[in-house]
């Protein structure tokens, strides 16, 4: 009985270790596993970044190209019409002696078509050179009731008001002018029941160049987009930019121009002048807003990935930004569903 109780006593203690041992290695092996898993995901969310910051680099790029693309179509369109058009010089007339005298001109010259005129086989077709001599003269002048009746069809010149009004009270007693006689080309003295045209109000050309001042001109442009009159206001804001490219109201007026084409569903084109403004002028006070108009014109397209990216730089990019903008941003973040 003692020996029994020893016995497993010494089993006991044997058997205490391994079992040890084995719970030790299963927590490390459990471990292992989870270490792996979160390797695992952490290099899968680190590869997602790396996508979403290729993706919006090429974004970037694709407005930067599509946005000089417009620029240089611009420019060249607006180019092309204050050209003056000029006439192609008209081709030299070949000299009378390049032929041999009594002989067809077009013969032997390669590539002559087969169905091309030739008076000298068909000298009586319509057309056909005639002999000095063989025309027919023309008719004489009409006279007496005829000359009367066709006198409106020989005016080339329509006569004076005078002349109207003493046609209209004579009943057509005046001789019709003859042939050769001179014509009144002198403008009418007066227009007599004929009403002036008055052009209509406000139909001034909105791309009429500017008045020169910078601050007025953008006073103007500015005033249209208040008035919500943004096809106007686009046409001002780019005769602006091109009349004053170096003052300091251009990323101001940039963004304006963004902000008219965001109001009419132009997605594409605002996002293109907001992406100006917060790269090219990033010190300007606009460009935080720009930043979040931008994220704003990239959901509009459908780039939610690209528009989540861009509203989470404007935090890192505009630390000092007011608390208008972060209101804006959290707002469009949630529009987007932007993850957290």
């Amino acid at each position: 009985m003692f020996r029994r109780l020893l016995l497993t006593l010494g089993l006991g203690f044997a058997i205490a270790p391994a079992v040890l041992c084995g719970a030790r290695a299963q927590d490390a092996s459990e471990l292992v596993v989870r270490l792996n898993r979160l390797e695992n995901v952490s290099r899968q969310l680190s590869g997602q970044i790396e996508t979403l910051q290729y993706e919006n680099r090429q974004l970037k790029e694709q407005l930067r190209k599509f946005q000089e693309d417009v620029e240089f179509r611009f420019q060249e369109g607006k180019g092309s019409a204050a050209a003056p058009t000029r006439k192609a010089p008209a081709p030299a007339a070949a000299p009378p002696s390049a032929a041999p005298y009594g002989t067809n001109p077009g013969e032997g010259r390669p590539g002559k078509r087969s169905d091309a005129f030739d008076p000298e086989q068909n000298p009586n077709a319509p057309g056909a050179p005639k002999p000095l001599g063989t025309t027919q003269p023309s008719l004489p002048l009409p006279t007496g009731a005829i000359a009367e009746a066709e006198t409106p069809l020989r005016r080339s010149v329509p006569p004076t008001v005078v002349e109207a009004e003493a046609d209209a009270s004579e009943d057509g007693d005046l001789p019709p002018p003859g042939f050769g006689s001179p014509v009144d080309l002198s403008p009418p003295s007066r227009t007599g029941s004929i009403a002036p045209v008055e052009a209509p109000v406000g139909s001034a050309s909105i791309a009429a160049t500017g008045s020169g001042d910078a601050q007025a001109d953008f006073e103007a442009a500015y005033a249209l987009i208040r008035e919500r009159q943004y096809e106007q206001a686009e046409m001002s804001l780019r005769q602006f930019i091109q009349s004053h490219p170096r003052d300091r109201l251009v990323p101001k007026a940039t963004y304006w121009l963004g902000e008219s084409y965001l109001q009419r569903s132009r997605s594409r084109e605002a996002a293109e002048q907001f992406l100006k403004v917060s790269t090219d002028y990033a010190n300007s006070p606009v460009a935080p807003e720009a930043m979040l108009k931008l994220g704003t014109s990239l959901h509009a397209l459908g780039a939610k990935a690209q528009a989540c990216a861009t509203l989470a730089e404007v935090e890192r990019k505009f630390p000092s930004a007011n608390a208008i903008v972060r209101q804006g941003v959290e707002r469009e973040q949630k529009r987007a569903r932007c993850a957290a």
